[in-house]
């Protein structure tokens, strides 16, 4: 599980640095945050490739806090991973009962 700090918190801003993590994770939470409404930016940062960990950064236009949008986003992430699992898995009882 990651360790997040909160580096920066304001009305419209906020920054997260992700601990441990790369690329991967945080490109996915920047895509998904960026089209929740009121978003107006969405992006991370790693300050160097190889040893430097992702700050998210996201911001809003002031209609929402940009720490809801942070929560709401991970909410999005686990609920669409949880429905891809659930049909991979069903894809592949298919393809096993097409073998038998």
């Amino acid at each position: 599980m990651a360790k997040m700090k909160l580096l920066k918190r304001t009305d419209r801003t906020v920054e997260i640095e992700l601990v441990g993590e790369d690329h991967t994770i945080a490109n996915l939470i920047a895509k998904y945050a960026i089209k929740k409404p009121g978003v107006v930016y969405s992006s991370y940062i790693i300050s160097h490739p190889l040893v430097g960990n992702p700050v998210i950064v996201i911001s809003t236009d002031g209609s929402r806090d940009p720490l809801d949008v942070v929560e709401e986003t991970l909410r999005d992430i686990l609920r669409d991973t949880e429905e891809f699992t659930k049909a991979l898995q069903e894809a592949l009882e298919k393809g096993a009962r097409c073998e038998a």
